[in-house]
């Protein structure tokens, strides 16, 4: 009788061990598979990151956020720009000095969090001296932006963005590029094909 008891009891360890070893199996798979979706989440993820210095380019990130539905994130300089430092006709204005020196890095209220959650980034500014502001070097090395897929958008009173997607291409490779685009007066159906068009 004693053996039988022992036998019965050996068997019921067994059986516990062979469902404990299962229920550890379906953990790992579900801890796996939550973490493959955490990490196709942290892929889909959409800043649009925008530089406006009267406005202009503001209004067009706002469509940018809406038809992506990425987060909206304004690049704030440290010291607000005046009308003086914008005017461009001026070679001592402040936006005239920092674009004649191509080490200028206009200081900015770093306050973005999480950038390792987004897969893409839009960044978007005016037109200045036919390229991009130097504020815009500033936010591109103040975040980590490796491996990350950025597209510039931008308002101009008459240039093209191709020189700041050629520069910034070769100055910060480890970026994948998608070469942007001057969106004046740009409309919601205009910014909708826009984004249906780029290849990310």
């Amino acid at each position: 009788m004693k053996r039988f008891i022992l036998t019965i009891a050996a068997m019921a360890m067994v059986l516990i061990s062979c469902t404990e070893g299962k229920k550890s199996a379906q953990t790992d798979k579900t801890q796996e598979n939550n973490t493959q979706n955490t990490q196709e989440e942290v892929k889909m993820k959409t800043l649009v990151a925008y530089f406006s210095a009267t406005g202009t380019t503001k209004a067009l990130a706002e469509k940018i956020s809406e038809v992506t539905g990425g987060d909206l994130y304004e690049i704030k300089p440290e010291t607000p720009y005046t009308s003086a430092d914008l005017d461009w006709t001026v070679k001592t204005s402040r936006s005239s000095v920092e674009m004649a020196d191509k080490a200028s890095r206009p200081a900015i209220q770093k306050d973005l969090e999480g950038t390792e959650n987004y897969g893409t980034i839009y960044i978007g500014f005016p037109v200045w001296w036919y390229t991009a502001p130097t504020i815009i070097n500033t936010f591109i090395e103040a975040y980590d932006l490796s491996g990350k897929t950025v597209v510039f958008f931008a308002t101009s009173g008459g240039s093209t963005i191709d020189k700041a997607n050629a520069e910034f291409k070769t100055a910060y490779p480890n970026i994948k590029w998608v070469d942007g685009k001057v969106l004046n007066r740009a409309t919601l159906e205009d910014v909708k094909a826009w984004i249906e068009s780029l290849s990310l």
